[in-house]
């Protein structure tokens, strides 16, 4: 079952989608890592966002989405950017999306540290593996 991990920030989603379980899964599509939407982007431009997302979906097979949940105040809110890719991601989804809260990943992370050895060492990369590890079983 493949888990597409999705980070969102600024105007790029970071993308890392794993298959299998928590104690023995694999990386899915390595070289597709980031997507990204322009600052004020036109309909043309966030369909074309859409149809990649969905595209991505569709080659892959991806059976689920885990989105970062924004912040919807204070200091590291969810800008403009992200809001706008997480609702083209939730209506054009071909699958089910589901949101996962940093605390949540932190909590897994202390748990689960010794199965993560495919985490990508940059640091967004990393936290798109952290949100698919999470729905891994």
């Amino acid at each position: 079952m493949p888990i597409a991990g999705m980070f969102l920030k600024a105007n790029e989603v970071r993308v890392v989608t794993l298959s299998g379980s928590r104690s023995s899964h694999q990386l899915v599509s390595p070289k597709v890592n980031k997507l990204a939407l322009i600052k004020n982007p036109s309909q043309s431009e966030v369909i074309q966002f859409a149809e990649t997302i969905r595209a991505y979906c569709v080659e892959h097979k991806i059976e689920q989405i885990v989105l970062n949940r924004r912040a919807t105040s204070g200091q590291g809110a969810g800008g403009a950017g992200t809001f706008l890719m997480e609702g083209v991601i939730l209506a054009m989804a071909p699958t089910k999306v589901d949101f996962v809260h940093p605390a949540t990943v932190r909590a897994t992370d202390k748990k689960t540290a010794e199965f993560k050895g495919l985490k990508p060492k940059t640091v967004d990369l990393g936290k798109a593996y952290d949100l698919a590890f999470e729905l891994l079983t």
